[in-house]
């Protein structure tokens, strides 16, 4: 592997956390999706990094945007291949459409409590340094936040799910935002140690 190569890996690297997030949000565990969250992610840092060439854009911002669409394009062949949505050009708009109200929905999670060095950062670092963060919480609340915030699930169905009562739920949720809030306020240089 080139020197080059090496470094767009590591470029496109960092945003798995935040693919991943963003795929697991498309995916309704009622549903039994047997579609992995991971191998999409997997799958679109592979093509990311094969059609690298064609990526115009200049900032991190537009590369999230990229491969947000990319992203959304193999979760739409996945859910064909499980026979969950036929090819549908308006389904591929609506789920990449739910895929950007996601990363919007990520990136906003914390605005409000926000300490200053946090306050300081773009909106698409921001959105990588919490999926970042939700990726280091333990499965129970990083579910219970993905099940709330991105899928819009209550309480008392979050409880069901995770066989928890909603007191849990609420506690796991509780903590999850401190972590996360504590994440975020340490400097961007602590988490690269």
């Amino acid at each position: 592997m080139s020197p080059e190569s090496r470094d767009s890996s590591a470029v496109l690297d960092r945003y798995r956390s935040y693919l991943l997030l963003l795929a697991r949000a498309q995916l309704d565990p009622r549903k039994g999706d047997r579609v992995e969250a991971s191998d999409i992610v997997q799958q679109t840092l592979l093509e990311a990094h094969e059609k690298q060439e064609q990526f115009r854009g200049q900032t991190q911002a537009q590369q999230a945007v990229w491969l947000r669409k990319i992203l959304a394009n193999n979760l739409a062949d996945a859910f064909r291949g499980i026979g969950r949505a036929k090819r549908d050009i308006a389904r591929e708009r609506s789920l990449d459409a739910s895929i950007n109200e996601s990363s919007m929905r990520l990136g906003n999670l914390l605005a409000d409590d926000q300490s200053s060095p946090s306050q300081h950062m773009d909106g698409e670092e921001r959105a990588l340094r919490l999926a970042d963060a939700l990726a280091e919480l333990p499965e129970p609340q990083r579910e219970a936040l993905v099940l709330q915030y991105w899928q819009g699930w209550s309480l008392s169905q979050i409880a069901e799910h995770l066989n928890r009562t909603p007191v849990a739920v609420a506690g796991l949720l509780k903590r999850a935002l401190r972590q996360l809030r504590e994440h975020l306020c340490q400097p961007a240089d602590e988490h690269s140690r």
